[in-house]
């Protein structure tokens, strides 16, 4: 399987993408607004242990020097546990503290500019939440797309609107990438978003703000892998 249709009639190659990068299956985004109690480095520590094999740093606000600083961090943490570290939006960021990757959403840092800047082995992902941007961000080189909110969420106040399981479905057909669901991601739900298909799932509450974030990650992680997937 080296190309693959689109309904707009474009075939892309994208067998190289695949066998050059691992994209995780269970994506974990660190914050510190919804919750006050851990630091970034400490729920990164505490998602690892329950499973998370993705870890996103996502800041919204403060010094660029300080989120390198807390970027410098995470990445030798993920590198001596092996999991993946990408740093939201901010490409400057990956940069300075040699992330694996990045993601990006439709309206951050444009993709085919951070490709450039960042290299052909980093990892880059670009939000989506209809199957028109996901084919954008198909068509300007990401490695992954993370699509939703596929269920209603209070964890970022521009989700949109709620796509549900039928897009995300549409979404899983049309484009030949891996796909990761986010948006109101729970135990009980996982496995719905894993039968239509996903790649993986996307979380920040629903581990981040838990009293037991490693025990939140390790039954995310367990209704995860509950789901077979090639």
């Amino acid at each position: 399987m080296g190309s693959r249709e689109t309904s707009s009639g474009t075939s892309y190659h994208f067998e190289d993408r695949k066998k050059m990068k691992r994209i995780g299956r269970f994506h974990v985004l660190t914050d510190t607004v919804l919750q006050t109690c851990l630091s970034h480095v400490e729920l990164a520590g505490l998602a690892i242990a329950g499973g998370a094999d993705t870890i996103q740093f996502r800041e919204k606000s403060g010094s660029t020097k300080q989120m390198i600083l807390t970027a410098t961090s995470l990445q030798a943490l993920c590198r001596a546990a092996g999991v993946a570290f990408i740093v939201n939006d901010r490409v400057d960021v990956a940069i300075a503290c040699g992330a694996d990757g990045v993601h990006l959403g439709q309206d951050d840092f444009n993709i085919p500019l951070a490709r450039k800047l960042l290299g052909d082995r980093a990892i880059i992902g670009g939000s989506a939440s209809t199957v028109e941007e996901a084919r954008k961000c198909l068509t300007e080189g990401a490695d992954y797309i993370g699509f939703g909110p596929v269920f209603p969420t209070g964890s970022k106040a521009d989700a949109g609107p709620v796509s549900g399981l039928e897009v995300l479905r549409q979404v899983v057909e049309t484009i030949p990438l891996p796909i990761v669901a986010i948006g109101g991601i729970t135990t009980e739900n996982a496995p719905l978003v894993m039968e239509a298909g996903a790649h993986g799932i996307a979380v920040i509450s629903a581990v981040c703000c838990q009293a037991d974030p490693t025990g939140a990650a390790r039954s995310l992680r367990c209704a995860l892998d509950g789901v077979a997937r090639d």
